[in-house]
């Protein structure tokens, strides 16, 4: 029972911080115009990296222990949040939205390839559901670009995050402490990049620096806290079905507090990915096992 409280909590974390990433993309494409994308990345990250040791200093816990695991996992984060961030300069918030979601189709992969874990057919066919839905809702690819390549790389390294994270937080190795090295690890490099560019690295409004507190605060210290934590309780294909939900409630966002006119073939996309979400939790032996009682 106190198994099943956990992976319910674990769920709920997860779509919080579904919805948390949902609301970036307008959000982070709005703040490019008035700041360095490497930049942004470097504040935010190394903000949330700060909030962390302090945490981690009050909970009396090793920051730099079993350094590698954070900085491996950190990398991967950079790679996904540099070119990303990026290709923002370049695609549409939908289509950087559709592209990341596409880790999903990498995680079974990358699982088989890697560890061996071949993925149920119930599994697979939720994947399916899950892209097509992301398909309608997000209007699929328009005039790919180089901002699609660029996020068609982050969602390749958002999937082996996910498939090590859990390997990571399965070998009882301290999910906040991993949070906070991954986090220095991002914006150490992203700084060192942003020297070696020349990018600028002045906040030069107080909008932009009210925006990178948002974004460390919410979709970087909660959210990748909780999605570490909630790993020790549920499946990467789970997390990944969960985590297409990104665009979901961006959509949301945007037809709630963003003035666009709700389109029913976006709603049809969202209903698909919940229906695949439920597809993949279903007993479907126990179903067919009922009925024949």
């Amino acid at each position: 029972m106190k198994e099943k409280a956990k992976t319910m909590l674990s769920d709920l974390g997860l779509f919080y911080a579904a919805a948390i990433w949902g609301s970036t993309f307008f959000i982070v494409k709005d703040s490019l115009r008035d700041i360095n994308a490497i930049t942004l990345v470097g504040y935010r990250f190394i903000f949330a990296a700060i909030i962390m040791l302090a945490i981690l200093f009050f909970m009396k816990k090793k920051a730099f222990s079993n350094f590698k695991y954070g900085f491996i996992l950190g990398i991967l984060l950079w790679l996904l949040y540099i070119p990303q961030t990026i290709g923002l300069n370049y695609t549409t918030a939908s289509n950087s939205g559709f592209i990341t979601s596409l880790f999903i189709l990498f995680l079974p992969v990358f699982s088989l390839l890697f560890f061996r874990i071949v993925p149920g057919i119930q599994k697979i066919i939720s994947i399916i559901f899950a892209v097509f839905g992301l398909w309608l809702l997000t209007g699929g690819l328009k005039d790919f670009n180089l901002g699609d390549l660029l996020t068609l790389s982050a969602a390749l390294s958002y999937s082996i995050h996910i498939l090590l994270a859990d390997k990571f937080v399965n070998r009882d190795i301290d999910p906040y402490v991993l949070s906070f090295q991954q986090f220095f690890t991002v914006g150490f490099l992203s700084f060192i990049l942003a020297f070696f560019m020349e990018a600028p690295i002045m906040i030069n409004s107080s909008r932009t620096f009210i925006t990178i507190i948002f974004l460390t605060l919410f979709p970087t210290v909660s959210a990748f806290v909780i999605q570490l934590v909630a790993q020790k309780h549920t499946t990467p294909i789970k997390v990944g079905l969960i985590f297409t939900m990104v665009p979901v409630f961006a959509a949301i966002f945007a037809w709630s507090y963003g003035g666009e006119a709700f389109i029913l073939e976006k709603a049809l996309g969202g209903l698909l990915i919940v229906v695949a979400m439920i597809m993949s939790e279903l007993q479907v032996k126990n179903i067919f096992k009922k009925k024949a009682l």
